[in-house]
């Protein structure tokens, strides 16, 4: 039985969906989707309660009674309340979604690589299902699901699922509902193996699929190491610049930020992080988002390793550091309960949760295990965990359960329940060159420019924009770094290129600080709400929840 979830209304102890049968339509110029929800339950009381947020409930079985909607709230939404009639096995929901739903994101033509047809994308981790579809929508309520989705032509409909024809798709393994994933929009594909390939909009394909031609030896890397791949393919989806996040995992189609595509390969760890998650988060997931370590911190330490037996020990380092170093400066920022692995996320948002700590301190208390364990006996270890629970979603305290049948006397309160880094962390470290040149990775640029002084000028500004050419830069990370540079030093010749960069690109991991940074001065504020202005229309949703806390 799922434990309980507090960011759920959902009674799965006593009504529990295992399928999803989704029928929709999208209208793009509605910006809804409109269609119906068959829910098969076991087992199923007297009463079924499912999520929304901002749902249109039309029937409930072909009636307009015998259930309720209950009062909105801020994070979670509404509860919808269905009586069930002695005997009930599934349940039919009409509805249509808001155009403000906060899982979709509706691109104009304008807005995309094409600039010939509109787009929809879904993003619906940590709880943002509930805006497009009723669903029990907790982690820790797992469901297959099948879906029809009637596209308008010549558009193509893809999802988290396998495609047994167009627009109808099949996901037989359970899930939780936040991978649960929709895209429509004017795509073509190319295969770089016989069960990978790349997604993308025309004009985006080909610098994709060169970029990403390393992923089926991705996936023969994580397979020596933690067993099969269980999924049957492994594409990738590349979005318009919109997409909040770097990536996201959803089964069979990981969906992909262009910003990844650096022309270099250096950026792809994105991807190695994305399909590892086809084992930490999607094989075995966190239960609730109190335990959203369990599928980052596992997801990055395993990215590592796939990157090691890919590109060498010296690259996983080098990426490694630069991602504790990250980890150090936001830790500065964060509370010291937003510090522990196991967070305190009541009447908080999850999403409040997806900063660096679950991530990176997550991957540095597994290092720490395979150093002091030693790494053949901790990889059979963590190729047991993931035959153990596969398909299931477990608790923190569950996970040090299972550790302790093979690691009795490992005691990890310091990392789980302690702000901070333990004594015993790992140090992460890698001899980054000093002098740079044309030949540097991503990487070193970076720690480069993180090893500027914070004071730094104007003018010293303008002498490195001179010789490096960084404002007009086309790796994003580099621009982001940059960008952030710029503004403390009041670097003027850079604004024009922080506006475009704010206005085009809505990654969630680049604008935070930036609007941040702008945010601490007066004029730097009224700089950042002007820009605002006009990139917020852009913005999915959750980069807009984040920028409007920010500039209030």
């Amino acid at each position: 039985m799922p434990l309980p979830d507090i960011h759920s209304y959902s009674n799965p102890g006593v009504s529990r969906v295992r399928h999803v049968e989704l029928d929709l339509a999208v209208s793009f110029s509605g910006k809804k989707l409109r269609g119906a929800a068959t829910l098969s339950l076991e087992p199923a009381g007297r009463t079924l309660v499912l999520d929304t947020r901002d749902l249109a409930i039309q029937r409930v079985n072909g009636s307009s009674a015998g259930f309720t909607v209950g009062p909105r709230d801020q994070f979670l939404g509404a509860p919808l309340t269905i009586d069930l009639p002695a005997g009930t096995r599934s349940v039919l929901v009409e509805y249509e979604t808001s155009p403000r739903a906060s899982g979709l994101q509706w691109l104009a033509a304008a807005q995309t690589a094409g600039k010939r047809h509109p787009f929809l994308f879904s993003q619906s981790e940590a709880i943002h299902a509930r805006s497009w579809m009723p669903v029990q929508d907790s982690p820790g309520v797992r469901v297959t699901y099948s879906a029809r989705i009637h596209a308008p032509v010549p558009l193509k409909a893809l999802m988290s699922a396998r495609m047994v024809r167009d627009g109808h798709f099949h996901q037989p393994f359970p899930i939780p509902p936040y991978l649960i994933a929709l895209a429509v929009g004017d795509l073509e594909f190319q295969a770089v193996s016989s069960r990978c390939g790349v997604w993308a909009e025309p004009s985006v394909l080909q610098g994709a699929a060169r970029e990403f031609e390393d992923v089926e030896k991705m996936v023969q890397a994580a397979e020596a190491l933690y067993g099969p791949y269980r999924w049957g393919r492994y594409d990738l989806l590349v979005l318009p610049p919109s997409f909040p996040f770097g990536g996201m995992e959803n089964p069979c189609l990981t969906f992909a930020t262009p910003t990844v595509i650096a022309g270099d390969k250096s950026l792809v760890s994105l991807v190695a992080h994305e399909l590892a998650h086809s084992w930490s988060g999607n094989l075995v997931t966190n239960a609730t988002w109190r335990d959203f370590w369990l599928n980052e911190g596992f997801t990055t330490y395993i990215e590592r390793r796939i990157q090691e037996a890919l590109y060498g020990r010296a690259r996983s380092e080098m990426e490694f550091a630069i991602e504790t170093g990250e980890l150090a400066i936001e830790m500065k920022e964060l509370p010291p309960g937003d510090q522990k692995l196991a967070i305190d996320l009541k009447g908080r948002d999850p999403d409040d949760g997806m900063t660096q700590v679950p991530y990176v301190k997550g991957a540095l208390m597994l290092r720490m295990l395979e150093q002091k364990y030693g790494r053949a006996k901790f990889d059979a270890w963590l190729r047991s965990y993931f035959d153990h629970f596969a398909f299931q979603s477990i608790t923190t305290g569950q996970f040090v359960g299972y550790l302790h049948e093979t690691f009795p006397d490992e005691n990890l309160q310091a990392w789980l329940d302690q702000p901070g880094l333990p004594p015993d962390a790992p140090k992460v470290t890698y001899d980054f060159e000093t002098t740079p040149g044309k030949s540097w990775s991503t990487q070193e640029w970076l720690h480069w420019l993180r090893q500027m002084p914070e004071k730094i000028s104007a003018a010293q500004m303008a002498v490195l924009d001179r010789e490096w050419n960084f404002t007009d830069t086309g790796n994003s990370e580099v621009a982001a770094q940059w960008l952030l540079m710029a503004i403390r030093a009041g670097y003027q010749p850079a604004y024009p290129r922080l506006e475009q960069f704010l206005v085009t690109v809505g990654r969630r991991k680049f604008v935070k600080p930036l609007f941040e940074e702008l945010a601490r001065t007066p004029e730097g504020k009224a700089r950042a709400l002007a820009i605002y202005r006009k990139a917020r229309p852009g913005y999915h949703p959750i980069t807009q929840a984040t920028a409007d806390a920010i500039l209030k």
